[in-house]
C-alpha cells in the first residue's frame, strides 16, 4: 500500500484516553459520487436520536457533507442538494477543454465559498480528516488541518472530472482511488468505535472467477456464434448481447469506476473492518445523478434507523464511566 502523508495536526492524531461517552462514534464517510447525499440522511438521522459523533473522516462526497455537517452547514447543504434537478444541473458545469479536468469546479466553490469562507479544520467542534490523493505519486493524503474549502475540494476532485487540485507543492485528486471508506484514519486516531458509510457494498455482489470460452460474439461479426446466426440463441439472451453493444464511453466510464471502488472497498475494510457497517441501498442511484437527493437522503435515513438497535448495543461498551 502507498505510504500515508498525513497533513495532520497533532492535536487530532488521538482522543484523549479519558471519560468515553455511550454512544460517542466516529464516522467513516465513504465516497459514491451523486449516491453520497446518503450522508446527509445518515448524520441527519444519528443527530434526531442524539448520537453523538466523536471524529469524522471523509472521502470524496463523505467529505463534503462531513465538513458541512460539522461546520454547522448540513442545512444549507441539504436544501441545495434537494433544489437540484436534472436541468439545473447544467448551471454548475464549468466545462474546460484541454484542462486536466473536464469541469473547472469553481462554480460550486464559489458556492462552498458562501457558507464556508475562511473557515479552518482545526477550529471544527469534532476531529475532521478528508483524504485526498497525491496526482503524481498515489500516496494517501490525509487533510485535517488548514482550509476546510480546499481539503473537501481535494477530496472530490474526481481525475478527468474536476481538475487538481494545488495544495502545498501537491497537487490532489479524489481520495477514493486510494480510500473509498476510511475507517483506517478513524483507527489510526484511536478511535474506540468506528462506523463505517459504504455506498458500494451491493452493487456487484461478491468478487468472482469466470471461466468462459472466447468467442467473438458481437453482432455483424463473421465469427459470431453459430446460435446467433441461425437464430437459435434464447430471444432473452440476444437482446441481451445486442443491449450490451450499445454501451457508450459514458456508461463504460462509470461502471468502471463502481467496479475499481467496489473492489477496493472489499480489500481495505476487510484488512481493517468498522465496529458497524451501514449500507444505504442506493444501488439504483447513478454516480452523476445528483438531483436525486430526495431519494438518497431518504435511503440513508431508513437505514440508521433501521440499524440504530445496533448502533446502541455495540456502543454498550463505551459507557461514559
Amino acid at each position: 500500500m502507498p505510504p500515508v502523508l498525513p497533513f495532520v495536526s497533532p492535536g487530532h492524531l488521538s482522543t484523549p484516553a479519558v471519560k468515553r461517552r455511550r454512544l460517542g462514534i466516529a464516522l467513516a464517510l465513504g465516497g459514491g459520487a451523486a449516491r453520497g447525499w446518503a450522508h446527509i440522511g445518515v448524520l441527519k438521522a444519528l443527530r434526531d436520536n442524539g448520537v453523538e459523533i466523536s471524529m469524522i473522516a471523509g472521502t470524496s462526497i463523505g467529505a463534503l457533507v462531513g465538513g458541512c455537517y460539522l461546520a454547522g452547514r448540513l442545512p444549507e447543504l441539504e436544501e441545495f442538494a434537494r433544489s437540484l434537478t436534472r436541468r439545473g444541473l447544467i448551471r454548475f458545469l464549468d466545462l474546460r477543454f484541454g484542462a486536466a479536468g473536464l469541469l473547472g469546479g469553481m462554480r460550486l466553490n464559489r458556492r462552498l465559498v458562501e457558507h464556508l469562507a475562511n473557515v479552518r479544520i482545526e477550529e471544527l467542534p469534532k476531529p475532521f480528516i478528508c483524504v485526498a490523493t497525491e496526482a503524481h505519486s498515489g500516496h494517501e493524503v490525509w487533510l485535517g488541518s488548514g482550509s476546510l474549502i480546499v481539503a473537501m475540494r481535494a477530496s472530490y476532485a474526481l481525475p478527468g472530472v474536476f481538475e487538481p487540485v494545488q495544495c502545498g507543492d501537491r497537487q490532489l485528486f479524489d481520495g477514493a482511488l486510494v480510500n473509498p471508506v476510511p475507517v483506517s484514519v478513524c483507527r489510526a486516531c484511536e478511535q474506540p468505535l468506528v462506523v463505517a458509510v459504504n455506498l458500494h457494498y451491493d452493487l456487484f455482489g461478491r468478487a468472482a472467477v469466470v471461466r468462459m470460452h472466447a468467442v467473438d460474439a458481437s453482432v455483424g461479426s463473421a465469427a459470431k456464434p453459430a446460435a446467433i446466426v441461425t437464430g437459435e440463441l434464447d430471444p432473452l439472451l440476444l437482446q441481451a448481447v445486442r443491449r450490451r453493444e450499445k454501451i457508450g464511453i459514458t456508461r463504460s466510464m462509470a461502471d468502471a469506476f463502481n467496479i475499481v471502488q467496489d473492489r477496493i472497498s472489499r480489500s481495505r475494510l476487510a484488512g481493517d473492518p468498522p465496529d458497524l457497517s451501514l449500507q444505504p441501498k442506493v444501488r439504483g442511484i447513478g454516480l452523476a445523478e445528483f438531483h436525486r437527493a430526495n431519494e438518497a437522503i431518504a435511503l440513508g435515513y431508513e437505514e440508521t434507523i433501521r440499524r440504530l438497535p445496533e448502533i446502541e448495543r455495540v456502543a454498550e461498551g463505551f459507557d461514559e464511566s
